[in-house]
């Protein structure tokens, strides 16, 4: 199999520089449009596709980004692995603003926002337990140079689009959560129902509000973080097709095969028109 990565863009990464052939492309999915177009193309060899999580401009909420049909379209174009970027507060002190975390663990505590690609006609629960893929979160790690990267990481997801209360903050550091962002999940739960390998870059802009010497989350001193992290990102990214290479193995974490036991609606029960929209997602087991 050939290995095409995906990457979703958070805030602070709009684009990736250097691709051959580079093209926006409008995908169609059962699940709607997508944030926005793709861009797709090659790097070192390696076809590409990006994905701006807000579409261009930051034009979508956290709430509103559509997980479903970003997934779907990235499985469609054919990508096998993906990577998302995306910004995060620290609920540690030693995770500091422009360090980079690469999550392996989520709390998700989003609440209005479809997520799965499953439901009444076929059931299916696919196991979380390890959310991220150890392989391609690695290759992330090896990737991002020049900055400070904390292996390993709890990413409490929580609905926004207003930063936390200091409670809050609060109470997540007591649950033991290392960032808090507001776009990972449903997003790793998705991929993961469609067989992607997924690993998690998250970009530290601030302490939250819970560190006494930074109180309230300060936009601009985010914004600021946020460009000065997008350079490194695109380093990273920039380093991955050589690392991963064009020719790809099965995953030895079993991603690519997550849905083997998960399907539990007897196929004479199942409904006709969700199983359309899943060709893509679960064509594989269907």
């Amino acid at each position: 199999m050939e290995t095409m990565i995906g990457v979703i863009g958070g805030s602070g990464l709009y684009e990736i520089a250097g691709l051959e052939g580079a093209s926006w492309v409008k995908v169609k999915t059962p699940w709607g449009a997508p944030s926005d177009q793709i861009l797709v193309g090659r790097l070192d060899g390696v076809p590409m596709a990006f994905l701006p999580r807000h579409g261009r401009g930051h034009r979508l909420s956290p709430t509103d980004v559509p997980y479903r049909a970003n997934i779907d379209a990235l499985k469609r174009l054919g990508c096998t692995d993906v990577i998302s970027v995306s910004a995060c507060g620290s609920l540690r002190e030693d995770y500091a603003p422009g360090d980079f975390v690469i999550v392996d663990q989520f709390i998700d505590r989003t609440f209005a926002r479809e997520k799965s690609f499953f439901g009444t006609g076929c059931v299916a629960h696919v196991s979380v337990a390890q959310p991220t893929c150890p392989r391609l979160g690695a290759a992330c790690a090896q990737a991002a140079t020049g900055v400070q990267v904390h292996q390993g990481g709890t990413y409490l997801a929580m609905e926004g689009p207003q930063f936390s209360t200091l409670a809050e903050s609060r109470l997540y550091r007591a649950w033991g959560a290392d960032v808090i962002g507001m776009t990972n999940m449903p997003e790793a739960k998705l991929a993961r129902e469609a067989e992607l390998c997924y690993a998690s870059v998250a970009m530290v802009t601030d302490f939250d509000c819970w560190h006494e010497d930074h109180g309230a989350v300060d936009v601009a001193e985010v914004i600021a973080t946020l460009t000065a992290n997008s350079g490194h990102a695109k380093d990273m990214i920039a380093r991955l097709p050589t690392l991963l290479g064009a020719d790809r193995a099965p995953c030895p974490h079993g991603c690519d095969r997550a849905l083997d036991h998960a399907i539990m609606t007897a196929p004479s029960a199942r409904d006709p028109d969700l199983l359309a929209k899943l060709d893509v997602i679960a064509g594989r087991m269907l």
